[in-house]
């Protein structure tokens, strides 16, 4: 590698931060290490990850959620009392949250579900990966056999593909069952993905 880091890509984000290239010649390995954490939810996170799930609901094209949710009625879904809910940071500020829960109750509880969004100014520098690796270790940890999506908007490419190349499967396909707001009735899918 050069001495002269790309102007593109994460370099002029990295270098903003302090890190150059004498200690890192691979910047997405610097960019998780240095800048990122993710890490279990505090009270004080509630304005950020409602800053979060806002443009979420109000897009209404991800999640089967009413586009006049709340932010109390959206914080009560999101940290439910079933939810172990963490926050992704990136130079001490929160950009992602996801939630880990069972998937259903009884025979079915050695299951776990998730659910995952990254603010929209962060998106595309693998947060929703690094989540979702984070939340297989957690699933693991907390003995689950499996993780389960159950409703993942199939119109959502970027979604599908990488929980995808996260080794989960498309195990059914459910027609029309989301309504949305742009292109009408879609397919949603369930993907799996064996602990």
């Amino acid at each position: 590698m050069s001495s002269t880091p790309p102007k593109s890509g994460l370099w002029p984000y990295l270098l903003k931060t302090g890190v150059s290239t004498s200690t890192c010649n691979e910047p997405e390995r610097c960019y998780i290490r240095f800048m990122r954490t993710v890490r279990g939810v505090k009270f004080k996170d509630a304005d950020a990850i409602w800053r979060i799930l806002e443009p979420m609901v109000r897009a209404g094209e991800t999640y089967p959620l009413p586009r006049e949710m709340n932010k109390d009625e959206a914080l009560a879904y999101w940290t439910g009392n079933d939810h172990e809910v963490f926050v992704a940071e990136e130079d001490g500020e929160i950009v992602g949250t996801y939630f880990l829960k069972a998937n259903q109750k009884g025979g079915g509880a050695h299951v776990a579900n998730c659910g995952y969004v990254t603010a929209a100014t962060a998106q595309g520098r693998g947060l929703a990966r690094m989540m979702c690796h984070h939340s297989i270790d957690r699933a693991k940890a907390r003995a689950f056999r499996a993780l389960q999506f159950n409703f993942v908007v199939a119109t959502n490419a970027n979604a599908v593909r990488l929980w995808q190349s996260c080794g989960f499967q498309i195990v059914g396909r459910l027609p029309d069952a989301f309504l949305h707001p742009r292109l009408g009735y879609v397919d949603a899918l369930v993907m799996y993905r064996a602990l």
